[in-house]
């Protein structure tokens, strides 16, 4: 879960930047930077949760 945590850090922070090159200043680049963030934010949910320690007994 972790590695999938960390590409999907890394697919959000390209589409934000492939948004930003590609598309010039209109509602479709904004839409696509906002899904880029929502991407991101899935991704450190994932990492956030893969390290956390598990919970229960410790024994």
């Amino acid at each position: 879960m972790k590695l999938i945590g960390f590409l999907l850090l890394l697919a959000g922070w390209l589409i934000v930047l492939a948004a930003v090159a590609m598309l010039g200043v209109s509602a479709p680049r904004t839409d696509f930077i906002l899904a880029g963030f929502g991407v991101e934010i899935l991704g450190l949910i994932l990492v956030i949760r893969a390290h956390l320690a598990p919970g229960g007994d410790p024994r």
